[in-house]
């Protein structure tokens, strides 16, 4: 345990490090205007404040306490002394983080944050920490508080939603191709570059954090077209560089739709259901642009 908290201590410094020097590889590649420096300070500034001040201003206290009372009324203990618990705590994260994420991209107000990480119309290793400022106060959490009930402790929850997070980092690459078999069990570059993708036929798959087994599972999984370059960044692309615009633009058009309500089944599609939703069935989701493309193509 001591080496994964060592891991993390300096996974800051890495993860810089790592994306400023492919920042300057493809710049070397595409010449210097190829490369989005712009999106990447914009992604840096996101991280820093997340990473400082604001990880100073917005503790997890909240959401230990919670867990640690789950924990304290545990149905069982987990044996963290045993390979066998380990592997345990690792499927059950990996379960609720693939709850999370789905969540995070069907329900608008998860997705007023989440956003914030898809809005680079470049993907590379600085949108990895593009995340957003807002995820501690709506809270995702909740899709973790109760694992400590079945037994897992809560600072090692923690540590491997930590660990699952860090990960990630390397699968926002263009540069890495398919692996192969490991496409069936691991969340790849590939299986990321789709989830990043803002084409019709890529939008919501691939929601694994290291594994991609729960989106086979759970038929949400889409895999990468030779045929259909993906077209990375938000389905109505972000064109601003304005940080305040790139973290709240999200939360002033959700305000604007709830203002506009004319009913409370309203102001709770406007939050609850996916980006996109409107009353009037006539919105912008995932299900009402395909719906409209199959329209498209039966009329011809």
């Amino acid at each position: 345990m001591s080496v994964l908290l060592t891991i993390l201590k300096y996974a800051n410094i890495v993860i810089l490090v790592s994306s400023l020097a492919e920042a300057l590889a493809l710049a070397v590649r595409r010449g210097w205007r190829g490369y989005d420096w712009k999106a990447a300070s914009v992604s840096v500034a996101d991280f820093l404040v997340r990473e400082y001040p604001l990880r100073w201003l917005l503790p997890l206290v909240f959401w230990s306490d919670a867990m640690n009372w789950f924990w304290r009324h545990r149905l069982w203990t987990l044996p963290m002394n045993h390979w066998s618990g380990w592997l345990a705590c690792f499927v059950v994260q990996e379960f609720c983080y693939y709850w999370y994420h789905r969540a995070a991209h069907r329900t608008r107000w998860f997705w007023c944050t989440h956003a914030v990480h898809h809005s680079p119309n470049q993907l590379n290793l600085s949108a990895a920490y593009r995340i957003g400022w807002t995820g501690r106060l709506t809270g995702a959490m909740l899709f973790f508080v109760l694992a400590p009930l079945f037994g897992m402790p809560p600072q090692i929850v923690l540590m491997l939603l930590s660990l699952n997070l860090l990960y990630q980092f390397w699968l926002h690459a263009t540069w890495i191709p398919r692996l192969g078999p490991l496409e069936w069990v691991l969340n790849t570059p590939s299986a990321h570059r789709v989830h990043h993708a803002s084409n019709l036929e890529y939008l919501d798959g691939n929601y694994g954090g290291v594994l991609i087994v729960f989106d086979r599972l759970f038929d949400t999984y889409i895999a990468e077209r030779r045929d259909l370059p993906c077209r990375f960044g938000l389905v109505r692309p972000m064109t601003t560089y304005n940080l305040l615009t790139v973290e709240f633009g999200h939360w002033r058009a959700l305000w604007r739709d709830i203002l506009s309500a004319r009913s409370i089944r309203e102001v709770y599609g406007y939050v609850v259901k996916p980006p996109g939703w409107r009353p009037d069935n006539e919105g912008e989701t995932t299900e009402d642009l395909r719906r409209c493309a199959d329209t498209r193509s039966f009329g011809r």
